[in-house]
């Protein structure tokens, strides 16, 4: 699982920091296109309208007869030597003013005016492409208003706008960035909410369902594609079972009468051990010949539905083949708990189960000691055989429920028994096991 999660990576995740880079990418590009647009239609001056005011403003001072001076603070000296052309105007509110540097003639009488504006974008004059500003600052002294120009073509708008509108997008950035991690989550749960109810449906089917298909309903148009390929791919595998299981049932049908013939020649022949080991290879032709078709058929049992009672199909199976049992060189006992156990079941698979383990009991516990059939009502009812046999090793206790399985190559069977009989008890919504025990093998039916 933890392999999984690294090498596919969460679509929250992806979602979540692409969206914000695109998130950010279109407010960035959108800011930077306003302050250029601002810039456009703005003042030029507009780069150095601050740092023109935030020096003058220390830098002035009242005489001693109430009128405005400058003094030359180093920061003034450092700006009129980085902006040569520099002049200014600075007045105060009540019209005393001073001036510094070459005012354009086309603006020189507003010198002595310059106290009456608070803010001013001063441009296109007749006869000058000088292009002046107005601003206004607090000071020690009062409010100062600076008429100014000569730097039009200095610093840099597109920055300083930028600078001025920051509480506009950092804000917004601070706050739909998280946003849109907080957003994904949930939009992508609901978006892919059927895709997740495909993706449990696909994870119940069973081995041999081979008609169960995938819903498209609801279903994103971009994922549809993989459902729709998917279903496809059902059929082709469905198709292909059907064949092998037609062919299947065909040769085991096919073979009952050869069988049949071989059984019957063989009858007649002289009495003796040759005999014997015919008429007994040919019962196990005869009984692979009915695990196949049983193996075939079982998928498509249709009295699932019926009450049995699983204490009546244990005993009767045990008296059936008790007999075999005791031929053999066993000894068997049947034991259970309650006088009944009855549940919804097929009546013709589920002894068929019961009796696939006690041959398998039979065959493999060893040829001697005691076999033990027992029912309890545990769960929907369970099913136990257990021999004192040589047991069944660790490595293929999985093994010995998949078709064709066989412990040693040469054991008796096909190896279709257990496999039969897992496929059964699937069938009934239960599961099969091998019981931990100290000697011996214990097969369990436990159904569901």
């Amino acid at each position: 699982m933890g392999r999984g999660s690294k090498a596919n990576p969460s679509l929250w995740w992806r979602l979540g920091w692409q969206l914000s880079l695109v998130f950010a990418g279109v407010v960035t590009a959108v800011t930077i296109g306003l302050c250029f647009y601002g810039a456009t239609i703005l003042s030029p001056n507009v780069a150095l309208e601050d740092h023109i005011t935030s020096v003058l403003a220390p830098a002035v001072s009242l005489d001693a007869e109430g009128r405005l001076e400058v003094k030359d603070t180093p920061e003034l000296d450092a700006l009129k030597r980085e902006y040569d052309g520099l002049w200014y105007v600075a007045a105060t509110t009540n019209g005393s003013f001073v001036s510094y540097g070459t005012i354009p003639a086309a603006y020189s009488e507003l010198a002595r005016l310059t106290y009456l504006f608070e803010g001013a974008d001063i441009r296109g004059a007749a006869g000058t492409d000088e292009i002046a500003s107005v601003e206004s600052a607090e000071t020690p002294v009062g409010e100062l208003r600076v008429l100014f120009g000569g730097v039009a073509d200095k610093g840099w708008p597109v920055l300083t706008l930028m600078g001025a509108v920051y509480p506009i997008y950092v804000p917004l950035f601070a706050v739909a960035l998280p946003a849109v991690f907080l957003a994904v989550p949930r939009i992508i749960r609901r978006g892919l909410a059927s895709v997740s109810e495909v993706a449990r449906k696909a994870s119940e089917i069973e081995p041999r369902r081979y008609d169960a298909r995938l819903p498209l309903e609801g279903i994103p148009r971009e994922v549809a594609p993989l459902v729709i390929a998917f279903n496809e791919a059902l059929d082709r595998l469905e198709n292909e079972h059907r064949k092998r299981q037609h062919f299947l049932i065909d040769a085991a049908h096919e073979l009952r009468t050869p069988i049949a013939i071989m059984q019957t020649r063989i009858d007649g022949t002289a009495e003796g051990q040759e005999r014997r080991r015919l008429l007994d290879d040919v019962a196990r032709l005869a009984e692979t010949a009915e695990q196949l078709l049983d193996f075939e058929r079982n998928d498509q049992a249709t009295d699932l539905h019926e009450t049995v009672d699983l204490v009546e199909i244990a005993r009767t199976v045990v008296a059936d083949l008790a007999p075999l049992a005791i031929g053999a060189g066993y000894q068997i006992t049947f034991q259970s708990e309650v006088e009944s156990v009855k549940r919804k079941g097929s009546p013709s698979a589920l002894p068929r189960a019961v009796s696939n383990l006690l041959r398998n009991a039979i065959d493999h516990g060893g040829g001697g000691g005691m076999i033990t059939v027992s029912v309890s009502a545990a769960g929907g009812g369970r099913i136990s055989v257990a021999d004192e046999g040589p047991g069944i090793a660790a490595e293929h206790r999985e093994l010995v429920f998949e078709p064709f399985y066989r412990v040693t190559p040469k054991s008796k069977g096909a190896g279709l028994g257990l496999s039969l009989v897992k496929q059964i008890v699937l069938n009934h919504g239960g599961e099969v096991r091998i019981e931990r025990r100290a000697a011996g093998a214990e097969v369990a039916i436990q159904l569901g």
